[in-house]
This record gives C-alpha cells, structure tokens and sequence, in this order.
C-alpha cells in the first residue's frame, strides 16, 4: 500500500504500544503520581491545546467535502482509489492525518490525570480513546479513501464544535455564560452515530467495490457508540432536568409556605390590632364613665 511507509503505519506494534503506555498512565501510573499532588494548573496549555485541535479538526473537514463528497465522491457508494493521482494521494494523506489527530487526542485524558479530575474518565471516554485510532490506523493502512472516509469527515465536524466549545470553558468562569449549548453537543453526537450507520447501511445495496464486510464493524460499532453517548446523555442531563423540576417544586412550596405563613401573621396581627382596639374602647370607656362620676 501506498501508506506502508509512513510513521507508525507498517507495523501495528508501535500504536498497540502506544495505547497501552496511555492506559497504563491514566489508569494505575497517572493517578498514583498524582495522589499526593495538587492539580496543575493548565489553563493556557488546554486553551492552545483545544485551539488546535479545531484547526485540526477544520482542515481535515474542509479537505474531505473539497477533495471529496462534494466533488468527485459518490454519496451512495465509493470504491477507494489505490492509484498515485494526486486526489487519491491527497484524500489518503487526509486519512492519515486524521489518525494522527486520533493520537494526539489522547491528551484529553492525560489532561484530566494531571488536573485531578479523574471523575471525567469514564467508560466511554477510555473505549472512544482507545478504539478511535485503532480504527483510524486500519483504514490508514488498508482502505485510506473510499466509502469509509465520511464517518471520519462528519467526525472532524463535531469535534470543530466539541473543541471549540472545550476551548471557550477553559477560558475561565466569566465565559460559562456562553457555554449554555453543552448538551447540545452530546446531541449532536448522537446525530452523528446515526448518520453514520445510514451511510455505512448503504453498502448493502450498492457494490462499488468497497469491501463489504466493514459493515460488520462499523455498523456494530455505531450502535455500541450511540448506546453509551445516550446513556451519557440520559445520566447527565435529563437527570439534571429532573433535579432543576424538583428543587424548583421545593422553591415553590417553600415560597408558598412563607406565603401562608405572611398570611397567617397579618391575620393575627389584624385579629391583635382589633383586640386591642377593642379593650382600649373599653378603657376609654370606663375612664369617661369614672370621670364623669368624679366630675
């Protein structure tokens, strides 16, 4: 293949190393360093970081619509071109780019070891991290163009949004009045899995010479995605909605309750002010009767 030679792609060995010295880390190395530390402070570093990554993100977009689906690829089904023309060569060059870029993104979990927020390292997030380049080096090595280029395009797109918005939270507080889309990108995540699989479906009824059996891979693999990213969702945000329905049922009953308590407290003072009235007229009454007794 025209991409044996390239850094990290003959061989599967220096990936599959890679991965596991990134497991190792986040999971037993990192957090035992950490233990006794303080978080580092990384706000400039994940600010450049996340800047990057949507370039990244962006180039890779625009360089698979250009040299691609909005060109010379079929939305249907698309063999991958094995030829040294240049198209073939640029769209495989955008491939193993975007294999690259799944490398660099496992920084996102370094970061969070290094900044102590272990909480965010969840299942999904490790399966993502993990599976993405091993996919991403397959399709570098052996189908680097064709039908499965689009999952990747249409992932580069999300994460334009997911790395822009990564960027603005680590800007500080005075910028979380912006960032009220949040659940939204979990949305579009989703959206994500299910175009994918459309696509990918496609394969079943048109043969282009792509090899079908990916399918049996991806379509799988989509499902498996869109499961956890819709228990994600399900867990951080309805959850919270509920929660936000029940404190302000609470709010609301609290109000009502020092509502009918104010109530409660004119009525008496009312019922006091009478009582009041009524046993200073019968003073005053007395006191007219004694003085007209003395006068």
């Amino acid at each position: 293949p025209r991409t044996n030679d390239w850094p990290l792609i003959r061989d599967p060995m220096p990936g599959i190393t890679l991965l596991a010295a990134y497991l190792y880390f986040v999971l037993s190395w990192g957090p035992r360093l950490m233990k006794n530390r303080q978080p580092f402070e990384l706000k400039y570093i994940l600010i450049v970081y996340n800047f990057l990554q949507v370039l990244v993100s962006l180039y890779l977009f625009i360089e698979g619509m250009e040299g691609a689906w909005l060109t010379k690829y079929s939305w249907r089904c698309e063999p991958v071109d094995f030829s040294d023309a240049p198209q073939a060569l640029r769209i495989a060059r955008g491939v193993y780019t975007y294999f690259i870029a799944k490398i660099t993104e496992l920084l996102d979990t370094v970061f969070f070891v290094l900044r102590k927020k272990n909480n965010q390292i969840s299942f999904l997030h490790l399966y993502h991290h993990t599976v993405m380049p091993m996919i991403s080096w397959g399709a570098t090595k052996y189908f680097p163009g064709g039908h499965g280029t689009f999952i990747g395009v249409l992932n580069s797109f999300v994460h334009i949004i997911m790395y822009f918005y990564y960027m603005m939270a680590a800007m500080g507080p005075k910028y979380q009045k912006y960032l009220w889309w949040k659940k939204y990108i979990t949305t579009l995540q989703l959206s994500q899995f299910c175009i994918a699989f459309i696509h990918s479906m496609q394969l079943l009824f048109y043969d282009c010479g792509y090899p079908r059996w990916s399918m049996f891979f991806t379509l799988p693999n989509a499902i498996f995605f869109y499961y956890l990213f819709s228990d994600f969702y399900n867990k951080a945000y309805s959850n919270t909605d509920k929660k936000k329905k029940r404190e302000n049922g609470c709010v609301k009953q609290k109000v009502n309750h020092d509502n009918e308590e104010l109530k409660e407290e004119k009525v008496n003072g009312i019922q006091n002010n009478k009582q009041t009235d009524n046993a200073s007229n019968v003073l005053n009454e007395e006191q007219n009767e004694l003085d007209k007794k003395i006068f």
